[in-house]
């Protein structure tokens, strides 16, 4: 049955063989699949229905790629193929879905006789492929940031170890120089406290040694009477002398130069009328004997008789330094009537040998 409907520009339609030579073919329901799975409505285009239509040009291109087209062992028919740019003029009505249906058709066709495969892109080409990437780079990324983490988490525990080390070493450090402060003062304190005993032991050696000394030094009284005011002693300033050391201009007594803490002896019986600090005389007991004469005992370094009578002998106090003195020694003033006199004449004058 011949169709009415013009062929469309750049298409040739070959009518088929006549029915006596291969038979008449009419597409059936049951022998033709809907064009991608999808039943689509026939709508009368100019005396022929476009599902038809594109059955028809499906049907051109299928042949096409396999290249050889049978219908029960029939010969070949000579298809030619309509301008790909013209299909979507052929469809017209605005259906592109079917256009892009015969097109996609036509391009497999077209590979199928050349043997040339078109060219996608990249995600329609080989979308597991492109997954398959993103997760790669994924867990790249995620082990760049381990392996980041990782460092800086050991970065911090060495500096962390780092830390306590110098912390325990300036304790450390602390604690020893404590300790050999510790040392260093007790030490100290026992060489100190060895020092002080030494010393007070060597005075008190010497003070035994001079008053065991002094009996056998000191000249014995004449009469009975009198007695040197000390023992193991050097004459230095004598009676008389002057000098800017002395208020008065010249010295008023005698000086009797011994180490300090020798005992002092009351040169005659007589009274202490005085004892204790008289300024430049330092320490000072003044001792008056049974005649009214005066003795000074002037610098002394300790007092042990304050008041009271003393016989001749008798030790009164000891040698010091105390007052203006330029070093440990006696000074021994005789008054006589609120006057001085040269001790050195008194005493020889009363059997001493000084």
């Amino acid at each position: 049955m011949a169709s009415n409907v013009p062929a469309p520009e750049g298409v040739q339609i070959h009518e088929p063989p006549t029915a006596g030579a291969w038979g008449e073919w009419n597409p059936t329901e049951d022998s033709v699949r809907p064009v991608r799975g999808k039943h689509r409505v026939a709508r009368q285009h100019g005396g022929l229905a476009r599902s038809s239509t594109v059955l028809g040009v499906g049907l051109f291109a299928a042949v096409g790629a396999g290249g050889i087209a049978t219908a029960q062992d029939r010969p070949q028919v000579a298809i030619s193929l309509p301008d790909l740019g013209s299909l979507p003029t052929l469809l017209s009505g605005g259906d592109t879905g079917t256009a892009s249906a015969v097109r996609d058709a036509a391009a497999a066709g077209t590979a199928g006789r050349t043997g040339i495969i078109p060219q996608q892109d990249d995600q329609r080409a080989d979308p597991g492929e492109a997954l398959r990437n993103r997760i790669l780079q994924q867990a790249e990324t995620q082990q760049d940031a381990a392996v980041a983490q990782a460092v800086a988490q050991s970065a911090r525990e060495a500096q962390e170890a780092a830390g306590q080390e110098a912390k325990a070493k300036r304790e450390e450090a602390l604690r020893q120089a404590e300790e050999v402060k510790t040392k260093a003062e007790a030490k100290a304190a026992q060489e100190a406290k060895a020092a002080q005993e030494a010393q007070a032991a060597e005075a008190e050696k010497a003070k035994a040694g001079q008053e065991q000394a002094a009996p056998e030094q000191g000249t014995a009284p004449t009469s009975g009477k009198y007695s040197l005011p000390t023992s193991a002693y050097t004459l230095t300033s004598h009676y008389g002398v002057s000098g800017s050391m002395w208020s008065s201009g010249r010295h008023t007594g005698l000086d009797f130069a011994a180490p300090s803490g020798t005992p002092v002896k009351a040169v005659g019986t007589g009274k202490v009328i005085s004892a204790g600090w008289s300024g430049a005389y330092g320490y000072r007991i003044v001792l008056q004997l049974e005649d009214g004469t005066e003795i000074w005992y002037c610098h002394l370094s300790s007092m042990s008789v304050t008041s009271g009578s003393v016989g001749a002998g008798e030790t009164i106090g000891r040698v010091g330094a105390t007052g203006n003195v330029t070093g440990s020694h006696l000074h021994l003033e005789v008054r006589k009537g609120g006057s001085t006199v040269n001790p050195l004449t008194w005493l020889t004058s009363k059997g001493l040998n000084v």
